[in-house]
């Protein structure tokens, strides 16, 4: 983690202005490091980078000095509960995986479990108007990845994102937040309580400096950093034209598994999984499908006992699936007559398990 010591130094190198991503990486391989950076001759700079942007490492930028105190008080406000770090390129605590990517960012913001980089990990990405059946197939399927062990990373947006966080969280698996804002700012608001609690559970990651608001050319940003801490990407529910589908490219680019969930073809939310299936993703109908792949080794007994305990049981439970179904459908699914099937369907919605939808649709909910 970087020191006291370092951090104005790796501030003042991010911040210089005219200077991307690759400019950093060349000057930082070539001097080693931001203070021989900015001790290098300007002749010397100019072997990697252009006359502009080595004159714009001659001074402080703009706004340098608010920015080091509010990252100081930033980390000072850490606690032992929700620690607070940053993470440079050159640590070698710096996630491997995302090491290995085209694109790694120079530095992380991290708040909260900072050993979750080291663990094996799954993107869970799809779309912020799901439906009710990719909530409840995010969160399970979050939920049961994590009780083997996979450390579930996503985005903190609404719909699938938040989904796929709390299924790791209240499956008592890690969580990791890749966010397109600094780490001093909530975004959405409405996940405000999912972020307290992923900084302590879980871990929030940034490289944006604090202070950074939710722009829109940051989210793509931050997706690159999901898919390559990952060792693969499941989609759960998205459109042809999303942001998931570009994290679920950049995990493809970078040698890493994608996963799709099919649904309806009628369904916009399904179309861009089906699009990712006909290029090759593996088809996803539950999480043992994702172990396959990635030759995953099974929970202990404890565990499987506490699946099994949660699994659906009943025939009219079985007869329901997981997706919408007709009350004739369930008919002849079951057997059972129209007034002892209408009564279970009744008691199964009181309860929570069942939701009528329009048209006489019926849809399990939840894990019930």
């Amino acid at each position: 983690m970087i020191s006291d010591a370092e951090l104005p130094a790796w501030l003042r190198l991010l911040a210089t202005p005219g200077l991307g991503r690759s400019s950093l990486r060349r000057l930082l391989a070539a001097f080693g490091s931001p203070d021989a950076v900015f001790d290098a001759e300007p002749a010397a700079l100019r072997q990697f980078i252009d006359a502009a942007q080595a004159a714009a490492l001659a001074k402080p930028p703009d706004g340098f000095d608010a920015l080091l105190e509010r990252t100081g008080r930033w980390l000072a406000s850490g606690s032992a509960q929700s620690p607070r770090a940053l993470l440079s390129l050159a640590d070698p605590e710096y996630p491997s995986p995302l090491l290995q990517t085209a694109d790694p960012p120079l530095l992380l913001y991290l708040q909260g479990r900072a050993d979750l980089l080291a663990t094996p990990s799954l993107a869970i990405v799809g779309s912020r108007r799901p439906t009710p059946q990719g909530i409840d197939n995010a969160r399970e399927i979050g939920a049961e990845l994590g009780r083997h062990g996979l450390t579930i990373v996503s985005g903190l947006a609404l719909g699938i994102d938040g989904a796929a966080h709390l299924g790791a969280l209240d499956g008592g698996a890690g969580s990791i937040a890749v966010v397109g804002t600094g780490l001093d700012i909530v975004y959405p608001t409405r996940h405000r309580a999912l972020a307290g609690r992923l900084a302590v559970e879980g871990l929030l990651v940034s490289e944006f400096p604090l202070g950074t608001p939710p722009l829109s050319a940051n989210f793509p940003q931050r997706n690159r950093i999901i898919a390559g801490i990952s060792r693969g990407t499941l989609v759960v529910e998205a459109a042809v034209r999303s942001g998931s589908l570009i994290t679920a490219r950049l995990a493809a680019e970078a040698g890493r598994e994608v996963f799709a969930i099919p649904g309806s073809i009628r369904s916009p939310q399904a179309s861009g999984c089906h699009a990712l299936i006909k290029q090759g993703a593996k088809l996803v109908e539950s999480a043992q499908d994702v172990l396959d792949e990635l030759a995953f080794p099974s929970p202990p007994r404890a565990a499987d006992a506490a699946v099994a305990e949660q699994a659906p049981e009943g025939p009219l439970i079985e007869a329901l699936g997981h997706d919408p179904v007709t009350l004739d459908a369930l008919l002849a699914r079951t057997g059972l007559g129209i007034e002892a099937l209408s009564a279970a369907l009744l008691e199964l919605e009181l309860a929570g398990k069942v939701a009528r939808l329009p048209g006489q649709l019926f849809q399990r909910v939840g894990y019930g």
